[in-house]
Parts: structure tokens; C-alpha cells; sequence
């Protein structure tokens, strides 16, 4: 971990600064941001703020050091590379733009077990994201602080300029992270999402020295004290699935599986709100009307100050930034014990994958390398409709290493506790994105629960011919048609069509992965003969 001094760098900040607000509670921070033009109160409480042109994060805007620690470990073919100098010339220019501006402090945990824990400093010259990572991360007194908790310092100048000539960027937007110095600048981007994956960003790099495997998961944990994982990219479910009020939640989003266990990074929940209802999503409903969550890019209706979930004017990209405290049913401390079971979930896109399978250890981690799913709309700029897209361990942009060191402390994890592993597909049926429908929520619950009871043990199953996988031939209250896509399709060609072209994606898509990876485990092409 970092020995650079913290301290020095963060009173240089308060040194130049006009004014500075040291961890403000939200009321405060409410205020700051209404005064400063920056956010709006919604009728219930809610502060509700705009992004202006990102409503989504910016990954190819994303760079790490490239130092002596870094270089032989990143994995550069995901990564931009930053000379040192070249950061450090944008830490100063950042630190020279909040000179003579009121900075907002805030000084908190990332990290619910104390012996694998981050103390993070963000300073920014928004209230709002002051108030938005004070919602996220975990506040000081909620867990016990570790004697050695890492030091980590954010400067956040969403209205700097990055010069590409000067810091070696793309464009005016940079979110730089020194591993050596636990130090990340983001400039050029009002989307908060940027600060929370930043930090989850230094955990993926240092979690796996510390015998720790890091996970873009949500976690719940049942009556029994049976711990389930819940692994997706944005727009999968993690957040709506794992939000069950008979299975307290752990955390929605960031968590660290150590040999005793899994531990929440955070401390609040940055859900999607697109389409939210009080009917279908009724926790996190409640939470977009309390007092100082913050919702992102949500429009308001008229006068009255309502938020309007249904209209995407802006984005679907739409969110909302709460404390779990907030949440009728949390884990206690924000750990849980040894997972029993592991969820991967998808959105299927091509609509050829069943809505649920159970994996063997190796057809788990063979899908934990592949992190197929649909990028939804908005999640990135650019992105206007769902595409089929492969995102290593479920979240390839924060993985600061290759796939493969997660991958195989994910086997390692797998065969000691004998967790049973299953995908999850909530994305389409009856056809692909455009002709099929989606999977209706209540029987992806459905499904879940099954899993999650231990119902589906011992239930009759047919492997599936292309991907390898097991399918329960029957789930009560589920339509058995569904459990078998092929048969959801008007045109069975058409769907052999489809299923063909998506295995061979998944083939195309491991090669990348070198011989050492265990291609057998997935899919395999249908032979015409056949």
C-alpha cells in the first residue's frame, strides 16, 4: 500500500482553497448545492441534479500511472497508460484550479471489514458529489475503522479542463489513478459514477495481494445465514434482485471475498431508475423519496417537483444515490458469511439463453471470464440501444488486472466453499432485442427463489446442446416453454440461427484469454450434420 503522506497533499488543498466544509451531513450539503444553482429539491426531499453532457462514464477517458508497481501487473490492453509526470502535472493544475474555491471534504471508509479497508478523502468543489459519495461510501462511526486502513485521496474537479498536450489525455475529461500513491484526479465530468469506480478501481488492483478477490457483485443473505452473490453489469438486476426484504442486504454493488467471508465496499446503493415503479421495486422506490438522495438526470414533472422514472428524455442512464440505512432490510456491519450461492446475471440480447442454468465450478468461471450481457442504454455515452457485449468478470472497466488473476481466485473460492453457481438470463425471449420480449420480473423472482431455496436440487435437468449447461426441465409457477427458448421462437431456424452466431461469439470472444484458459467449459458450435 501507499506510504506517500495524505495529509500533506490534502492541507495543500485547504491551504489554497477560500473555504473549505469538512464532512458537512446532508442537510448542509442539500443547502450548498440549491444555493449554488446545482440541484433542486424534489417534491419528497430528494435533491435532484443534472450531469449536462456525460450521463454516463467515460472509460476510454480512463488512465492509470505507469510506474514500476504498475507496470509488469496491469493489464495495459484494457487500460490507457499515464506517464508520472504527466500526472503529476495534472494534480497540480487540478489543485491550482480549486485555489480560491469553497472545497467540500469529505473523509470516509470504503471497505465494511476492517482489515482489508480504504480511508477515503474526496475533495471537490460540488456539494452535491460531496453529498453523493457521502451517501455511497461507508460514514465514519457505521463500522469500526482498521488500525491500518490504506490512505486514499480523490480530487474531483468536474469543471477542469484536462490539456491532452500537458497530462497525455484524450480529451479535456481524465479520471487518473496512481496505484503507488492511492491518489485519482477526475476532471472534465460532472457523472458521479466516476468517483465510486474509482475507488472500486484501487481495490481491484491491491485486493488480490491481500488474498482478497474483488467483485462487481451485489450480496444478500438469507434467513439461514446463507450468503448469495449476485454478479452483472449495469441494468442486469443486481440491484433490483438482490433487494429482497426476507434476505438482508449486504450491498448492492462492491464487495471483497476474503477467506472468512464477503464484505461490502460501500455503504449506499446507486440504483437505476429507469421505469421504477412503487409496484415492481417498491424498496428502492421508498428510497428515491428520501430527504438527500441524490437522483441523477431524473426529470421532474412541472411545477409539482414529482419525479417522472418513465421519461428518458436525458438518459436512461438515470439513478439514485442513497445510504442502506435508508433500506428496511440490511445486513448488520455490511458483511456476510461464505457464499452458498453464486447468481451470474445477463441480459441476453440474442434471446437464446434459458432463464436459468446451473453451472459446473468450470462453466462458472469460463462465464465469470466471459461477462456476457447487453450494454443498456445509456449506461455508456454513445450507447442508444442494448448491444451484445463480453465484459471480462462482469465488469472489465475497473479491473485493473488481467482477468485471469480474478478467474482463478474465483476457482480457488468456488471449490472451498462448494458454492452452487447458476446464470440468471433477464434479458429477452421469443426473439432477440427488437422482436422478443423481456423476461418478466416476477418470473426471474421466481427462478431466483428456486435457486436461492435449494428447490432446484435433484430437479430433473436436460443439458443444453450448445452451451453445455445444465436446464431445470420444470420450475413450479414457471411456464415450461420458457425454460426452453428454442420454443418461445416463432421460427426455430431462426433461433438455431441466432443460438449459433452467439456461441461462436463466446468462442471468438475467450480466445483472448491464451491457451490457458479453460475454453472446453463453454459453448460449442452446433455441427450442420447435426
Amino acid at each position: 500500500m501507499s506510504a506517500f503522506d495524505h495529509n500533506h497533499l490534502r492541507l495543500r488543498v485547504e491551504q489554497a482553497a477560500a473555504g473549505i466544509s469538512r464532512n458537512a451531513l446532508p442537510p448542509a450539503l442539500v443547502a450548498d448545492a440549491i444555493a449554488a444553482g446545482t440541484g433542486t429539491l424534489t417534491a419528497d426531499g430528494a435533491l435532484s441534479v443534472r450531469t449536462g453532457a456525460f450521463t454516463g462514464r467515460s472509460p476510454k477517458d480512463k488512465f492509470i500511472v505507469r510506474d514500476a508497481l504498475t507496470e509488469s501487473r496491469v493489464w495495459w490492453e484494457n487500460s490507457a497508460a499515464m506517464a508520472p509526470a504527466q500526472f503529476d502535472a495534472l494534480i497540480e493544475d487540478a489543485m491550482a484550479h480549486l485555489a480560491g474555491r469553497h472545497v467540500h471534504r469529505q473523509d470516509l471508509l470504503a471497505g465494511a471489514d476492517p482489515a482489508h479497508q480504504y480511508a477515503v478523502t474526496v475533495m471537490t468543489q460540488s456539494a452535491w458529489h460531496a453529498l453523493f459519495i457521502r451517501n455511497l461510501l461507508i460514514r465514519p462511526g457505521e463500522v469500526p475503522r482498521g488500525s491500518e486502513a490504506a490512505e486514499v485521496t480523490i480530487i474531483h474537479v468536474p469543471e477542469f479542463q484536462a490539456d491532452p498536450a500537458r497530462h497525455g489525455t484524450r480529451t479535456g475529461t481524465a479520471i487518473a489513478l496512481d496505484m503507488s500513491r492511492n491518489i485519482v484526479v477526475i476532471a472534465g465530468t460532472l457523472y458521479a459514477g466516476e468517483i465510486k469506480k474509482s475507488v472500486f478501481s484501487l481495490f481491484n488492483f491491491h485486493a488480490p495481494d491481500a488474498g482478497v478477490l474483488p467483485m462487481h457483485c451485489s450480496a444478500n443473505v438469507g434467513p439461514q445465514g446463507d450468503t448469495a452473490l449476485f454478479f452483472g453489469l449495469s441494468g442486469t438486476g443486481k440491484t433490483t434482485l438482490s433487494n429482497d426484504p426476507a434476505r438482508p442486504l449486504i450491498g448492492d454493488d462492491e464487495h471483497g471475498w476474503s477467506e472468512g467471508g464477503v464484505f461490502n465496499l460501500e455503504g449506499g446503493c446507486y440504483a437505476k431508475t429507469v421505469r421504477l415503479s412503487a409496484e415492481a421495486e417498491p424498496e428502492i422506490f421508498a428510497a428515491t423519496r428520501r430527504f438527500a438522495t441524490v437522483l441523477e438526470n431524473v426529470v421532474l414533472d412541472g411545477d409539482r417537483h414529482v419525479p417522472d422514472f418513465d421519461d428518458v428524455s436525458l438518459t436512461e442512464n438515470t439513478r439514485a444515490a442513497y445510504p442502506l440505512s435508508v433500506l428496511p432490510s440490511v445486513a448488520a456491519g455490511g458483511i456476510g458469511g461464505v457464499p452458498k450461492t453464486v447468481v451470474f446475471l445477463t441480459a441476453d440480447a440474442f434471446g437464446v439463453l434459458p432463464p436459468i442454468a446451473r453451472l459446473t465450478p468450470e462453466q462458472a468461471v469460463y462465464h465469470f471470464l466471459s461477462g456476457y450481457t447487453a450494454k443498456v442504454a445509456g449506461t455508456e455515452r454513445g450507447i442508444t440501444e442494448p448491444q451484445a457485449t463480453f465484459s471480462a468478470c462482469f465488469g472489465a472497466p475497473f479491473m485493473p488486472l488481467h482477468p485471469s488473476v480474478y478467474g482463478e481466485m474465483l476457482a480457488e473460492r468456488l471449490e472451498e466453499s462448494g458454492a452452487a453457481t447458476w446464470l440468471l438470463n433477464t434479458g429477452w425471449t421469443g426473439g432477440g432485442y427488437g422482436v422478443g420480449r423481456r423476461i418478466d420480473i416476477a418470473t426471474t423472482r421466481r427462478l431466483l427463489s428456486a435457486a436461492l431455496s435449494g428447490e432446484l436440487e435433484g430437479v430433473p435437468a436436460r443439458q443444453d446442446e450448445r452451451f453445455g449447461f445444465a436446464v431445470p426441465r420444470s420450475v413450479a409457477g414457471v411456464d415450461g416453454r420458457l425454460l426452453d427458448p428454442s420454443r418461445t421462437w416463432e421460427s426455430e431456424a431462426a433461433y438455431d440461427e441466432a443460438a449459433d452466431r452467439l456461441a461462436g461469439l463466446f468462442r471468438q470472444n475467450f480466445v483472448k484469454f491464451g491457451a490457458q484458459a479453460n475454453a472446453a467449459a463453454g459453448p460449442r458450435l452446433a455441427q450442420a450434420a447435426e
